[in-house]
């Protein structure tokens, strides 16, 4: 079926929670839910941290007045949310996923984290054990509903306030067809994008992978390379 953007649910209520809400991804997609009028609540170790992250967010060009952002711990953040984001570094994906399990019971998990090393060669796909990152969480989160998306957002994009739209498609891995659904309403609150169903977990692996090859581009044509999907 072609997509079609006027069967999406209607996501303005929600609160989105983003674990990792500090890093550059984590406060790049703060940002742009934020300037969507969003209700955001970014997560960090500390509570301090997030919550100045959080003021630094809202006083960014394009949020709304009265648009609500503000910060606390993982936890805090895990229990007060309606859909949660992880943007965590991978070495640390397993235990904070892991340590939130109780909190995100029931709750919509996107996983958006990519396992990549670094050599002299550039960046490369890691071996998880798993399968993939969304499938570690997965297993480490038996009681929520979790899928993969925004993992080809570029950061800087994100970030760059002088950008009003970000043209790309994000494609979505989940068991969960009304997840899909929730974080695809979630991607079109973001000018621009579309989120497009790419198949279930197992299918996330070379999702996850193939951001080695969009730093690789990136590198070679000075571009913050996106994807989009032809023919929907």
């Amino acid at each position: 079926m072609a997509y079609d953007a006027t069967t999406l649910p209607d996501v303005s209520g929600l609160t989105v929670g983003i674990i990792g809400g500090t890093g550059d991804q984590g406060r790049g997609l703060a940002y742009r839910f934020a300037r969507a009028g969003q209700s955001v609540l970014i997560g960090s170790r500390t509570a301090e941290r997030a919550s100045q992250a959080a003021a630094e967010i809202a006083a960014l060009p394009g949020v709304p007045d009265g648009t609500v952002v503000t910060g606390g711990d993982n936890e805090d953040v895990a229990r007060r949310s309606d859909v949660v984001i992880v943007a965590v570094p991978w070495d640390g994906h397993a235990a904070t996923v892991a340590a939130l399990a109780e909190p995100l019971a029931g709750k919509i998990v996107v996983d958006c984290v990519n396992p990549l090393g670094f050599d002299k060669q550039g960046p490369y796909a890691l071996d998880v054990p798993e399968g993939s990152a969304v499938q570690q969480a997965a297993g480490l989160l038996p009681e929520s509903r979790v899928c993969a998306a925004f993992n080809h957002v570029s950061a800087p994009l994100l970030a760059d306030p002088q950008i009003d739209r970000i043209d790309l498609d994000v494609l979505i891995c989940t068991e969960d067809r009304e997840v899909a659904g929730v974080v695809a309403a979630l991607a079109a609150r973001i000018p621009g994008m579309r989120g497009i169903y790419a198949g279930r977990l197992r299918n996330a692996h070379q999702i996850e992978a193939f951001t080695a090859n969009l730093i690789a581009i990136n590198k070679r044509y000075k571009a913050h390379a996106g994807i989009r999907v032809t023919d929907l």
